[in-house]
């Protein structure tokens, strides 16, 4: 039977830890990320929202690191929105700058009313290069 491993980017542990959840489960050729915050690293939100969405990609890119894979490796997007129509044109702006041409991975965006005090959200699933 397949052990799922968890995955934790360098200097972060703690913070998962502390809030009972793994950065990302690598169950097979796949990896599954938790939903990734613009979090600074005391754990705050950053308060400007463009940098927000950057730095929530930064965190990704971190996980993403830990378990030997690039944004090229991303087959699936979930973004979560606490005010989609308002913070779309930012959003897209970064999201130009991470995935620059195709092919691009599927991506689903979900309004929600409460993240924890931040106000985006990424999490995704990656297939994990063959060594």
């Amino acid at each position: 039977m397949q052990q799922n491993e968890a995955i934790f980017p360098a200097n972060r542990h703690a913070f998962y830890e502390m809030h009972g959840y793994s950065a990302a489960i690598r169950s097979g050729e796949l990896l599954f990320v938790s939903g990734q915050v613009g979090s600074r690293e005391d754990g705050t939100p950053e308060p400007d929202f463009y940098a927000q969405v950057k730095l929530a990609f930064e965190n990704l890119k971190a996980v993403l690191s830990a378990a030997g894979c690039t944004l090229s490796d991303i087959v699936d997007v979930t973004t979560f929105h606490t005010d989609p129509e308002n913070q779309f044109g930012a959003i897209m702006s970064v999201k130009e700058k991470m995935f620059p041409q195709a092919p691009y991975p599927n991506w689903t965006a979900v309004g929600v009313t409460w993240l924890a005090g931040f106000d985006f959200e990424i999490k995704v699933i990656a297939r994990i290069p063959q060594a």
